[in-house]
């Protein structure tokens, strides 16, 4: 991991007899997508709001941007889960209303929300009332909101709700762009699809507690079953290892025992077999997902 912008150490927090945050610990590096995931009510978004320090942790310690939360707020853009904005007023004149409340001059917010209402393909719509706006438009508007101060830290609470495809891939597009230019993302989403396209690393939480932290990819493969993908023009009739076979259009899925994929690989060279492609199966992260939150998780099988 790169340098850590966030460190979260032992986080706690309680609403009564119930434990929203407990014990949690983590790290986002610069640069990276970092994925905060869990079902319903398993403490994402009350982690987002002591990382935001709108709720103080009952114990623990988070370091932001190499200092308190609350101290650097013009380097953070916050996508909160609820959202917000004046319905009455145009959507430039709100652009640049929050611009100035982070800092930034009216004639910089005015440019850096023309820019960014251009992005989202909604510059015709910049003297528009917001509740003019349809859902998916009126999301968008939100979104760069979050970007108008030019934040290093964007914290995004379920950036995709409401929009439709078009627009997932224009947002997916535009965070990809951020994350080029040095920003680092904090994206709290139920999309899992979204999320192995978009983070380098995860923190899968229940009932306020970490079930899965660490490398996507490497989660995967701890995941992944003992099984490979072969497309070959022609495959032996007898192969080590094999205890079952199934056809994937012009795919063989191979399910192994007792023999790895490397193993099985070099088995197939030795065969003189055209391998025209040749990988491990994975295993979605919806799929792991699931399987965690409900305790049916067997990673490595």
């Amino acid at each position: 991991m790169t340098e850590s912008v966030l460190s979260a150490r032992n986080l706690c927090k309680r609403y009564g007899v119930h434990v929203a945050v407990d014990d949690l610990s983590f790290e986002v590096g610069q640069g990276e997508v970092f994925g905060l995931l869990g079902p319903n009510g398993a403490g994402k978004t009350s982690t987002i709001r002591i990382l935001m320090d709108i709720f103080k942790a009952d114990s623990g310690e988070v370091e932001l941007l190499g200092g308190r939360p609350g101290e650097s707020r013009e380097r953070v853009g916050y996508l909160p889960e609820e959202r917000g904005l004046y319905r009455d007023q145009r959507v430039l004149e709100v652009l640049v209303y929050l611009g100035r409340l982070k800092g930034v001059d009216g004639a910089t917010a005015r440019d850096r929300a023309l820019a960014l209402l251009e992005r989202v393909e909604l510059e015709e719509w910049s003297g528009k009332r917001v509740k003019e706006l349809s859902r998916g438009m009126q999301q968008k508007v939100q979104f760069i909101a979050c970007l108008i101060h030019d934040p290093e830290l964007l914290i995004l609470d379920e950036p995709f709700q409401g929009l439709d495809p078009v627009n997932v891939e224009m947002i997916k597009s535009l965070m990809r762009s951020l994350v080029s230019e040095g920003k680092t993302i904090v994206l709290s989403a139920h999309q899992m699809n979204l999320v192995e396209e978009l983070c380098d690393r995860i923190l899968l939480i229940d009932e306020g507690r970490a079930l899965l932290y660490g490398s996507l990819k490497e989660i995967k493969r701890d995941f992944a079953p003992n099984s490979v993908r072969v497309r070959a023009a022609e495959m032996p009739s007898a192969l080590p290892g094999v205890v079952g076979s199934e056809r994937q259009g012009e795919v063989t899925l191979f399910t192994l025992d007792g023999i790895g994929a490397q193993e099985f690989l070099a088995a197939l060279v030795e065969r003189n077999v055209e391998i025209e492609s040749f990988e491990r199966a994975t295993v979605p992260l919806n799929d792991i997902f699931v399987a965690m939150v409900q305790g049916n998780a067997q990673p490595g099988r």
